[in-house]
């Protein structure tokens, strides 16, 4: 035995120090344990901080084009200064009574088990385990009964899981085969996302013009839409159910983004040829300043649209008039741009929500909730949130354009999806701000604003 050896076998001082070491561990671990003992028993007590009691300061868009019933019967801000804290609901069954008829949704299939399990996981922790707000799956498979234990285990809310009917699944008999599959090899081509995915293209229009029409939502009025494979990073301490049904408002999202325009290259023509058809359906206060590009291309589309991937939203909006005959339109045969092209949910419900909601102050911006899909991210800032978050803060225009490859030719809009959204300041560039020279010299036009972030 080396002499160092035999000096850190026999020093009495390091058996000591070894000893004092050990027991702070075994501390540590015993204090952290009965941290996540208390919190996964007291839902209440570990989602509500100083944090979470603080009012959130929220960003609301400015008017745009002038509205003749601009909504002055709610007022959301102070509706969410006087609910945004744990505490306010009691646990009782009058509360429990009134919640809205709400329900948490989810496209899934039987592989997607794991990624399904960790969106829920993350939203019940955040959230849903205080309010309990069913869970219902829909695939257009049969779920398979591990798939039917393992989500039952991860929430105590009710679980339900139905098949989508072929004729909302299947193409319809009126698309010509031929053609479908042209489009389905042309946008492969492209290099359009999943552009050659037949499967794609039925959950597009399943989520664009028939979720809402399921039995088994029959009994709801709000849903929250929720994919495998996303992440919840803030608490959320208060009812998002509750607050669009007392503010009255149609559509909830927190991303605003660019995709790829050549997936519905038709999709404006075909919009404006519905407005032409049916003026009596486009509400009076409806808003599209926001989402047509004024600087050089004619009035087009600027190909904005809110991420469905994260939306919470009022069925009955969905099931109105106005938004079924858009559909249906879309769906036709004189159109069939959901299999012809690649139409999505996302700028569908995005131009429906700006017809026929009525106005700005029929959607709401929940920046407040941190969430991310793939590379598309969103956390809020630390002065914007409303309960503890777990990311690290993402710019007001970091997703403006993520999600559009380098090698699509479509025309970006001067200012930001979310920015044309908000409007008024948000809009204003600094005294000779040039935004061509910053893209000259490898900038993203984007750096030029007054207002950088909320402040």
């Amino acid at each position: 035995m080396s002499k160092l050896s035999r000096s850190l076998k026999f020093s009495p001082r390091l058996n000591q120090h070894k000893s004092l070491l050990r027991w702070t561990l075994i501390s540590t671990c015993l204090i952290l344990s009965s941290y996540l003992l208390h919190s996964f028993t007291n839902p209440q007590d570990s989602l509500t901080s100083h944090h979470d009691t603080a009012q959130p300061r929220v960003l609301q868009p400015l008017p745009g084009l002038p509205t003749k019933k601009r909504n002055k019967k709610h007022d959301p801000e102070r509706w969410l200064a006087e609910h945004s804290d744990m505490t306010h609901y009691e646990t009782g069954q009058e509360w429990f009574n009134d919640r809205p008829k709400a329900a948490i949704i989810s496209l899934v299939r039987n592989e997607e088990l794991e990624g399904i399990l960790q969106s829920m996981w993350q939203l019940e922790r955040r959230w849903n385990r205080r309010y309990r707000y069913p869970w219902i799956f829909f695939s257009e498979r049969a779920f398979t009964e591990e798939f039917r234990a393992a989500t039952r285990n991860v929430t105590s809310a009710e679980t339900s899981y139905h098949l989508i009917p072929n004729q909302h699944w299947l193409p319809p008999e009126h698309i010509s085969t031929s053609r479908f599959h042209s489009s389905l090899a042309y946008l492969g081509t492209l290099g359009v996302g999943k552009g050659h995915l037949l499967s794609y293209r039925n959950m597009c229009r399943w989520n664009s013009g028939f979720f809402y029409l399921h039995p088994a939502l029959a009994e709801y009025d709000y849903y929250w839409r929720v994919e495998p494979d996303v992440h919840f990073f803030c608490n959320i301490p208060y009812d998002p159910f509750r607050f669009l049904r007392d503010n009255e408002i149609a559509y909830g999202f927190n991303m605003n983004i660019l995709d790829d325009a050549r997936s519905f290259a038709s999709l404006w023509r075909r919009t404006r040829e519905f407005m032409d058809m049916y003026p009596d359906l486009v509400h009076e206060d409806a808003d599209l300043e926001w989402l047509v590009d004024t600087y050089g291309n004619g009035g087009e589309y600027n190909n904005c649209q809110f991420f469905s991937n994260f939306e919470i939203g009022d069925l009955n909006f969905f099931r109105g008039k106005a938004n079924m005959k858009y559909f249906e339109w879309l769906d036709s045969e004189d159109v069939g741009g959901f299999y012809y092209e690649r139409f999505g949910d996302a700028p569908v419900h995005t131009l429906s929500v700006a017809l026929f909601a009525g106005g700005k102050d029929k959607a709401w911006y929940f920046r407040d909730i941190g969430y991310q899909h793939d590379i598309a991210r969103h956390c809020p800032r630390p002065e914007v949130r409303s309960g503890l978050c777990d990311c690290e803060a993402t710019g007001l225009d970091e997703n403006f354009y993520k999600l559009v490859p380098m090698e699509s030719p479509q025309r970006k809009p001067e200012d930001s999806c979310l920015r044309l959204w908000l409007g008024g300041e948000w809009l204003e560039k600094e005294d000779g701000y040039d935004a061509e020279v910053e893209r000259t010299l490898g900038g993203d036009g984007l750096r030029g604003y007054v207002r950088k972030e909320f402040e």
